[in-house]
């Protein structure tokens, strides 16, 4: 009876904010008790008080990223306040379908990186390299299934990540693959006793994408380039598909009890990865904010000393992109460091597929002529990009 009342409580919520969100009424400051909320508060009031904007932010005439972010806190909002589903994910259904109907290709990456792991002890420099490239595009095209952008359509990966990635190399507009393994390789040969080369992945999407990653991750271990991974997660359900801890740990689980040897091979090591400590899942309040990257330093100090003790953050996916650059109508040709508005705890590269209307780092004529043949070539998913900052 309880969760009768508690559903029927969080539907209203919801219906308060669709009617809001389609008639454009302004922006209100949430209401719950947790812990972000002021934080949250705080930013409407900045928003309020821009020198160019209308005052009273309101639906359709505030920045896209704010609202599309305090959709989904509300969301959480409509939920939170009502137990006994106060902690019930409304996207878990969608994210463990795109799991299993990605089935074959998560069989077909975990059969390569298995076969792959045999060997990898005899691989001289050169083929290491090679590897590292091809994973990081299976890392990179992984992140074409995206449910938020899908609308909840069908965004599975049917068939396999590594057949198809040379007829995609024309499709990546930014390809500084190569300065990520110089990176990787100096760190390797330059660390001393005392000294781990970590590697932080800023996640993005459950399902096969997340698979991806895990897979990179366990290369870069298993090849030596790291000795440490962290992986940052989403403290609530966000934007559809995002990764949260449950995510994370139901995806290891899957694969481990999966009917498949490859499949179960990779699950048991990486929930062996777990307990050793060599994979830490970190998840913090601040990915879920409004704010854009730089300003991280200042609302959360804690996760940029956290994130300076790495040697290389991987940011997965369309939000983080467009939160490193601020969300902005930038010329195509700015220099993505310029974009990144002084954000630079530690060397980054941006895996991204293109989902959105902003993009930095072109050479000059790069996007206007792709722009003359296709003109959603920004929000299609067909193009991405692999773009390294060294930072300071």
């Amino acid at each position: 009876q309880k969760g009768v009342e508690a559903e029927k409580r969080a539907i209203s919520f919801l219906s308060k904010l669709r009617n809001e969100l389609q008639t454009d009424k302004p922006v209100t400051p949430l209401e719950d008790e947790l812990p972000d909320a002021a934080l949250w508060n705080q930013y409407l009031d900045y928003q309020r008080n821009l020198p160019n904007g209308n005052g009273e932010p309101s639906w359709f005439q505030s920045p896209w990223l704010y609202v599309e972010c305090y959709m989904y806190r509300r969301i959480h909002s409509a939920l939170a306040q009502n137990p006994p589903i106060d902690n019930f994910d409304v996207f878990k259904e969608g994210k463990a379908q795109n799991f299993f109907e990605s089935q074959e290709a998560i069989i077909a990456l975990c059969t390569y990186f298995q076969e792959l792991l045999k060997n990898i002890k005899d691989l001289d420099e050169k083929q290491l390299q090679e590897e590292l490239l091809k994973l990081l595009q299976v890392s990179l095209w992984g992140n074409k299934c995206d449910l938020s952008f899908s609308a909840g359509e069908d965004s599975s990966q049917k068939s396999s990540p590594l057949q198809s990635l040379e007829n995609m190399v024309p499709y990546i507009l930014v390809n500084d693959a190569e300065k990520v393994w110089s990176l990787l390789v100096n760190a390797k040969k330059n660390r001393s006793e005392r000294s781990n080369v970590r590697v932080d992945i800023i996640l993005d999407n459950a399902g096969f994408e997340l698979v991806s990653d895990l897979v990179l991750a366990d290369f870069l271990l298993s090849s030596k380039l790291a000795d440490e991974v962290y992986f940052h997660g989403k403290s609530i359900p966000w934007y559809v598909s995002d990764t949260t801890k449950q995510d994370f740990n139901w995806t290891i689980k899957q694969l481990g009890s999966a009917n498949h040897m490859w499949m179960s091979r990779c699950g048991i090591n990486w929930e062996g990865n777990l307990k050793k400590g060599v994979w830490v899942f970190r998840d913090h309040m601040f990915w879920t904010l409004p704010h854009d990257f730089s300003s991280m330093s200042e609302v959360a100090p804690d996760l940029y000393a956290e994130l300076q003790k790495s040697n290389l953050l991987l940011f997965k996916g369309d939000l983080n992109y467009r939160k490193l650059t601020g969300d902005r109508k930038w010329e195509y040709s700015v220099p993505f460091h310029q974009a990144l508005n002084k954000f630079h705890p530690a060397p980054l590269c941006s895996l991204r597929t293109l989902k959105s209307d902003t993009q930095v780092g072109l050479k000059p004529g790069q996007g206007e002529q792709i722009q003359a043949s296709e003109t959603e070539w920004m929000v299609n998913g067909k193009y991405g990009v692999v773009q390294f900052d060294a930072g300071l």
